[in-house]
């Protein structure tokens, strides 16, 4: 069994033990001690970091074995017996601020809004420091969500004691939890004076001052539960500056007041609609001239006038937009491609011809190696890289091809 030290002292950051065992785990030496100041992962809370006789940690593992035993991986085999072990306590004490935060945000939400929490988590800080509470309950208000948040730091604000302790599964009987817990051996109890009691493993602040602001940044509604993600303390603070320094920059790119922002990406955003709606009306006319070129230099193949085109750096929307105005009109075939990093074929035909497209179109794509369908009268394919040439080829040999579809149409082979 580990003696986890963490347990009465979470500020405790050097300490001494004894090599009980060497082991490897995913090809990294790893060591079994008889007592540790590290925390193991869980609870939603990640494992410490720290030294080892001055070797780096890498992980800090619970084997949820019967005898409760910790597990070290290193960066490079321990070679002593009798080991110094060191806590990074700037890791550590961001973990006990943001999940001490979290025991008082649940109980908050209990109070104000009766919603409970059903799962936490704590990422790391080094990954963008996500903290999240996932909610029993959807709907919040922002004016609901405020008075959580209000009475959450007036229990900081008010610096109440948090303390430790262990007691039975007979003891526990009597003392109300947030959260009831399945352990059945002693239990851990973390306690905010005269506001929260859980069950709880995890690396805690002394007092509720320690924690620093709490600050619900986003909620999100996922099914029947809400999740909720905020920031404590030293990461309210990094969250903070960060977003200040954003909105400072954007005020002053626009030569706005921070108060006036609201007022300024209004102002954009109805500009920019405008301005969107002017483009798509110049595009408009501009793809009705170039149309209009394609249709005075038709080419014919039997009965069918077909347009057959090259369209460089045109999207799959622009094509069919295109194609459908083209076959509006009668004995219309259209053999539209482009090339590029993302190469599109469109055929189409006019509604009085018996053409089959789509049997066209997939012969056609396999020529650059694409793949496609669609009906008969409309189809379109996609391609992996394929420069101009090879597409204009593709729609070339699609062209040639026109009579022979027409034939199969008809009742005659096509191949």
């Amino acid at each position: 069994m580990t003696d986890r030290l963490y347990y009465t002292d979470s500020y405790l950051t050097t300490f001494e033990a004894r090599l009980v065992e060497r082991r490897e785990h995913q090809a990294q030496p790893a060591v079994i001690l008889d007592r540790t100041a590290l925390y193991p992962a869980g609870g939603g809370q990640p494992s410490d970091r720290g030294w080892l006789a001055g070797i780096p940690l890498v992980d800090v593992i619970d084997l949820e074995d019967e005898a409760r035993t910790v597990l070290h991986v290193l960066a490079e085999p321990l070679r002593s017996g009798e080991v110094t072990g060191r806590v990074d306590w700037a890791r550590r004490f961001d973990h006990m601020q943001q999940h001490t935060g979290q025991h008082i945000l649940s109980q908050a939400f209990i109070q104000v809004l009766g919603a409970e929490t059903v799962s936490f988590h704590l990422g790391e800080l080094a990954g963008g420091g996500t903290l999240t509470i996932d909610l029993n309950q959807t709907g919040f208000s922002p004016a609901q969500t405020d008075e959580v948040e209000d009475l959450a730091n007036r229990v900081v604000f008010e610096d109440r004691p948090v303390t430790t302790r262990l007691v039975s599964r007979d003891e526990l009987a009597s003392l109300p939890l947030r959260k009831p817990t399945k352990v059945d051996a002693l239990i851990r109890l973390v306690e905010v004076e005269g506001f929260d009691r859980s069950a709880c493993g995890g690396t805690h602040v002394a007092r509720t001052g320690e924690v620093g602001s709490i600050k619900i940044v986003r909620l999100d509604r996922r099914g029947g539960e809400t999740r909720v993600e905020f920031r404590c303390g030293w990461r309210a603070l990094i969250d903070y500056r960060r977003k200040n320094a954003l909105i400072n920059r954007v005020a002053a790119d626009l030569s706005v007041g921070y108060g006036e922002l609201d007022q300024a990406a209004t102002r954009l955003a109805a500009e920019n609609k405008s301005l969107r709606k002017q483009v798509e009306d110049a595009q408009a006319r501009v793809l009705e001239f170039e149309l209009a070129e394609v249709m005075s230099g038709l080419r014919q193949n039997g009965a069918c006038s077909v347009a057959v085109r090259l369209w460089p750096g045109r999207d799959l929307a622009t094509l069919r937009r295109l194609a459908k105005q083209a076959i509006a009109r009668p004995g219309m075939v259209v053999l539209f491609g482009c090339g590029g990093e993302k190469p599109t074929l469109v055929f189409a035909r006019s509604g009085d011809l018996r053409l089959d497209m789509s049997a066209l179109l997939r012969a056609a794509a396999s020529r650059v190696g694409g793949k496609g369908g669609g009906s008969p009268d409309f189809a379109q394919a996609g391609a992996p890289p394929a420069s101009d040439a090879q597409v204009q080829a593709a729609l070339e040999w699609a062209f040639e091809q026109i009579a022979d579809v027409k034939r199969a149409s008809e009742g005659l082979d096509y191949v």
